[in-house]
């Protein structure tokens, strides 16, 4: 599929410089806006607004809200009043929002200056919601009836409105103070076999809605739990305010993945892609979580500098530290791991900790037993046998075995518990992932080392 695109994309650009504009335009039609706007991406800035005009007026407002916002920028800087006007008229209230959220000051002056009346204020009105809140994401426009409404006369509407609706499929039914009473879809209208069937007697009253101020990831994990193609949001008096549709659900869920991803791997998230940061751009938002986990790691030479008089009685103790370390780390990034994707769809809750640590401990002690029989028998053959190190003693072994043993339970229980206990103070789970635990685990394992150490060996 990649491939194929390739060659489509290779021909459209020869297409573009040899000026073979018509032919362009037709194939143009025949693609879907995200594929045009990937186009886009790969074109000089001068290529830019010339392939842009081709585009048939909903083909390019579709194509317009795919884009990247650098490109959508040089867009609206090179469009005229009327061009830019033309654009906003086809958008969706929500991608206008978003619009207006991503671009410059000046060029949000020029998209507010064009926009409608009735358009600016639903813009203004989204973009006063918290940010990642359900109010945030939603769109106002979606087709209302009344409950004393007829099937035929319900048809009607959707037919009247349904043009500039995000979606049509469900109709949401409100009183005169926009109070939401229920739902109905088109399906059930359609297949209503009397039209002077009123709405209230075929609406659904036993309905799901959010708030405007609910988290919008709590917002993307119900259209995920329910199968909604659409959810209401209505405000504390449940009056309705707008709607989430399946694409910015799916678009909160992507965001919220990456976010995740980028915390787990101590980098502080960023909105831009890769390709559109810069090189600045990168070490901003990597380098806190490097000196945090830099200075933190100092505990563990502060361990190792305290048992320095063991190290030199019996230095064969320093080859094991990185086995046992990494071991450790790798223990209780499996678990948070775990535990932070349960608790991203919901599965766990703070209540279930102690049920969480006996699963753990019971996996972990399984673990244990197996790498430390495997690290004895490795230690003895390959250690002493092999290489032939005399250092590597019984107790040595033992000594090894038994931190090793101890570390992977420990740090099991460190990793589930950790991400837990973040999620009910009301920090992000994710932040507790890798690097965090290895830190913590690795100061762990050492100290375990070394008590071992003093307890058996005698150092």
């Amino acid at each position: 599929m990649a491939e194929r695109f390739e060659i489509m994309e290779k021909a459209l650009l020869q297409m573009l410089e040899s000026k073979k504009y018509s032919t362009l335009r037709d194939m143009l039609i025949t693609m879907n806006p995200s594929d045009v706007a990937g186009i886009f991406s790969d074109l000089e800035e001068k290529q830019v607004p010339l392939m842009f005009r081709l585009l048939p007026k909903e083909l390019a407002a579709e194509t317009f809200v795919e884009m990247e916002p650098d490109t959508q920028a040089l867009l609206i800087q090179g469009f005229s009043d009327n061009e830019l006007k033309e654009v906003l008229s086809e958008l969706y209230v929500d991608d206008a929002a978003d619009l207006v959220e991503e671009m410059p000051a000046t060029v949000v002056r020029r998209i507010l200056e064009q926009a409608d009346p009735e358009m600016r204020s639903s813009i203004n009105q989204i973009l006063r919601y918290p940010e990642n809140s359900a109010g945030s994401i939603m769109t106002t426009e979606y087709v209302a009836l009344r409950p004393n409404m007829t099937v035929e006369e319900s048809i009607t509407r959707i037919r009247r409105q349904g043009v500039d609706k995000e979606t049509i499929y469900t109709c949401y039914v409100i009183d005169n103070d926009r109070t939401l009473l229920g739902l109905v879809t088109v399906k059930s209208l359609l297949l209503c076999e009397d039209d002077d069937t009123p709405i209230s007697q075929i609406m659904v009253t036993n309905l799901i809605s959010v708030t405007t101020q609910d988290d919008q990831e709590e917002v993307a994990r119900m259209f995920s739990k329910y199968n909604f193609l659409a959810l209401p949001v209505v405000d504390k008096e449940n009056r309705m305010v707008g709607i989430v549709t399946f694409d910015d659900a799916m678009d909160v869920m992507q965001d919220e993945a990456t976010e995740d991803m980028e915390i787990m791997a101590a980098i502080t998230p960023s909105e831009k892609s890769y390709l559109a940061s810069s090189p600045w751009d990168l070490f901003k938002h990597r380098i806190p979580w490097l000196l945090l986990l830099m200075v933190s790691a100092t505990f563990t030479g502060m361990i190792i500098s305290s048992f320095e008089a063991s190290l030199g009685i019996l230095p064969i103790l320093t080859v094991f530290i990185p086995m046992l370390m990494d071991t450790g780390g790798n223990s209780g990034s499996q678990s948070s791991v775990t535990v932070i994707r349960a608790l991203s769809l919901d599965e766990l809750h703070f209540k279930d900790i102690f049920t969480v640590i006996w699963k753990e401990v019971r996996a972990a002690s399984l673990c244990a037993i197996a790498l430390a029989a495997v690290c004895f028998g490795k230690v003895m053959l390959v250690d002493r046998l092999l290489m032939g190190n005399t250092s590597v003693t019984v107790l040595v072994d033992l000594t090894v075995c038994l931190t090793l043993a101890v570390t992977v339970i420990v740090a099991k229980v460190v990793g589930c518990s950790l991400p837990l206990i973040a999620k009910r103070f009301g920090f992000d789970p994710a932040v507790m992932a890798s690097p965090f635990i290895t830190t913590i685990v690795d100061a762990m394992s050492l100290l375990l080392y070394f008590l071992f150490a003093k307890a058996i060996l005698g150092v």
